[in-house]
């Protein structure tokens, strides 16, 4: 196929709703999950019964042998990334910076900044004119959810950061970058954090007065992938109602 997408962390939540969003759209998807193979299996079924092509692959991107495994399994399966939605990532408990270990802060780190990293790595090797990278950040980037995750929106920061320089880096060769920045979106991560309730407690804060949902971030990721954005390169669209 001549458009082929990796997302990362697409079994669950923003990362479900893209790979359907494309899948519709022509994309042969890589559904990247790193534990819920059940979830994965059925999305991927989901998008078969509705005519797209989609894979499943197992891999903890945030391990250099891993995301090496799993580029090689795209190659073999679908052909090389065209596309790339980097989304996986965690969000630990709410804590202040003042109770945060070493262990933590780099379980998020190298979780949510260093499989970006390594992702974009092997799928620049791979794209030819036209590729097109799509980073998933936080609103939290601008914002830095002092008392509750500090260390998530630190790795947020940095993703904004890899945006930019890399778009830069890749401009010569036509390959785009561009970033979303969610804000408070329905997802199951919320729990993650211990509050599974927390977009509804903060939605009277958002201008729009109301959470957001994962397939309104699918619609923004997949124009930013797609050629109707091809004059946008290093640019950053908040999903965010408003904050």
């Amino acid at each position: 196929m001549d458009q082929i997408v990796l997302v990362t962390g697409g079994s669950r939540g923003i990362g479900a709703a893209t790979s359907k969003y494309l899948a519709q759209r022509n994309y042969a998807v890589c559904v990247n999950y790193i534990s819920n193979k059940a979830d994965a299996n059925r999305l991927v079924a989901q998008i078969k019964d509705d005519g797209g092509v989609a894979i499943a692959v197992q891999a903890d991107v945030s391990m250099e042998d891993d995301v090496i495994r799993l580029f090689k399994s795209i190659d073999e399966s679908l052909g090389q990334v065209t596309h790339l939605v980097n989304n996986a990532g965690i969000l630990l408990p709410q804590m202040r910076v003042s109770e945060m270990t070493a262990e933590r802060i780099n379980t998020v780190l190298t979780t949510n900044v260093t499989s970006y990293f390594l992702c974009c790595r092997e799928a620049i090797k791979r794209m030819k004119s036209g590729g097109s990278i799509v980073n998933v950040s936080s609103a939290a980037s601008r914002l830095g959810s002092p008392s509750e995750y500090v260390d998530y929106a630190s790795s947020k920061g940095a993703i904004d950061t890899l945006t930019i320089g890399l778009s830069l880096e890749v401009a010569s060769q036509n390959i785009r970058v561009n970033c979303v920045r969610p804000g408070f979106i329905y997802t199951t991560m919320h729990a993650d954090g211990g509050e599974p309730n927390r977009v509804d407690r903060m939605k009277t804060l958002i201008p729009l007065q109301r959470g957001g949902s994962p397939e309104e971030v699918a619609a923004t990721i997949a124009f930013l992938l797609s050629k109707d954005a091809s004059f946008i390169t290093g640019t950053f669209i908040d999903i965010a109602g408003g904050k």
